[in-house]
């Protein structure tokens, strides 16, 4: 059998139309066939690359860490530098209200943590979210999520929880004496790069303020440069009492984590100890390559890319009689087609040209556009060349 054969023989599916290419090597925004065809990677592996594929520094910087060692004993007994050179790069600049991190693996578990930390510190049980929210696919974050197709398979699930609509005002009025938290996306990934609106993220944290709450903010999709800001909540003036990270956190490798304030992280060591527990959580060849990519982010300012990289895009495509509408915020972007059907017809197209796109779990009539930062002008206009002529041909 061939690699495709192997796959879908051995590895478990999440559908039975997976896109099943076949990649041997990424270098900068190209993945490279078996051919060696370079393929533009238009979606950073969801998120993830947001400095590229096989950044010499961060290859580099797994390396030496795997040289030392890697895994030595569960998250939180051993002190080890790279978690702790990384906590303390990442705090920095993180509010001053935040000074502790707690490393995970994951997004769907940074949430989890997040809600476990919210709901040990207030002793209250209840969490608010938003209708097409995505926050992962464990059962505490899958519970939070805004979108009733993928839960209505997996019911019962955990209680407490409540879906109001994004950017809505019903909100405000029912975060109570009974709210632990209120979980929210400064910008709605998987409903097509949908911004929170400014005022009403400052109001909803206004309103968890008063009522002795939690604002979280779930920046995993949204972090490290990608809206323009470091974090994507820093564009509303917000200070949330926790955030949660991953994704672009490892510079790609596995890692998340959820940033919060000493006296709330407390709770979790005590009545019970251990209350919260992760054996690889923080690996630290992980953090080795996150420090190494946040390093980067942070001496080349790539944040400051993400808006030249969504001009680009707006003005390349947003003539075009095929598109509806260009939602989100730097190198989150949502091109709006008329179907769902136009859509896979034209990844399909860009695909045979070399350029990888994919589609939104909850918005599935838009095409997503999440590029590395390190796009450079040419090859963004390039894609923008290549789009255009894939909606062409599939009018």
């Amino acid at each position: 059998m061939d690699l495709r054969q192997r796959f879908l023989h051995s590895l478990a599916p999440t559908t039975f139309s997976p896109l099943a290419l076949e990649f041997v090597r990424a270098e900068g925004v190209y993945l490279y066939d078996l051919q060696g065809k370079a393929h533009m990677d238009l979606i950073s592996g969801i998120g993830v690359a947001n400095l590229g594929h096989s950044h010499p520094e961060i290859v580099a910087a797994v390396q030496q860490q795997a040289a030392q060692h890697m895994h030595l004993m569960v998250y939180g007994e051993y002190a080890q530098l790279p978690q702790v050179a990384y906590a303390e790069a990442l705090l920095a600049a993180l509010p001053d209200s935040m000074d502790q991190i707690y490393w995970g693996n994951s997004g769907a578990e940074a949430v989890d943590g997040a809600l476990k930390l919210a709901k040990r510190a207030t002793g209250r049980f209840e969490v608010l979210s938003f209708e097409g929210s995505y926050h992962g696919s464990t059962t505490g974050p899958l519970s939070a999520m805004g979108n009733e197709c993928m839960k209505s398979a997996y019911r019962p699930l955990v209680p407490g929880h409540r879906i109001f609509p994004f950017n809505g005002t019903e909100v405000l009025d029912s975060i109570g004496a009974h709210t632990a938290a209120v979980l929210v996306e400064a910008i709605q990934s998987e409903s097509g790069y949908i911004p929170a609106d400014h005022a009403w993220l400052r109001e909803l944290q206004a309103r968890c303020r008063a009522a002795g709450a939690l604002l979280i903010v779930d920046e995993i999709q949204t972090g490290f440069g990608r809206s323009g800001e470091a974090f994507a909540f820093m564009a509303s003036g917000i200070t949330p009492d926790v955030v949660c990270l991953a994704k672009a956190l490892g510079g790609g490798m596995p890692l998340g984590a959820f940033a919060a304030n000493r006296a709330l992280m407390a709770t979790l060591a005590e009545s019970p100890m251990l209350g919260h527990l992760t054996t690889f959580g923080g690996h630290p060849v992980s953090c080795a390559a996150g420090l190494a990519a946040w390093t980067i982010l942070q001496r080349q300012s790539f944040a400051l890319r993400a808006p030249i990289i969504e001009d680009h895009f707006r003005r390349g495509l947003k003539d075009h009689p095929a598109v509806r509408e260009i939602r989100g915020r730097g190198a989150l972007l949502a091109v709006l087609l008329d179907s769902f059907d136009r859509v896979l017809r034209v990844q399909q197209s860009l695909i045979q040209k070399g350029f990888l796109t994919d589609w939104f779990l909850f918005q599935n009539q838009a095409l997503r556009l999440a590029p590395p930062l390190t796009l450079s002008d040419d090859e963004a206009l390039r894609a923008v060349e290549a789009i255009r002529a894939s909606l062409d041909e599939n009018q």
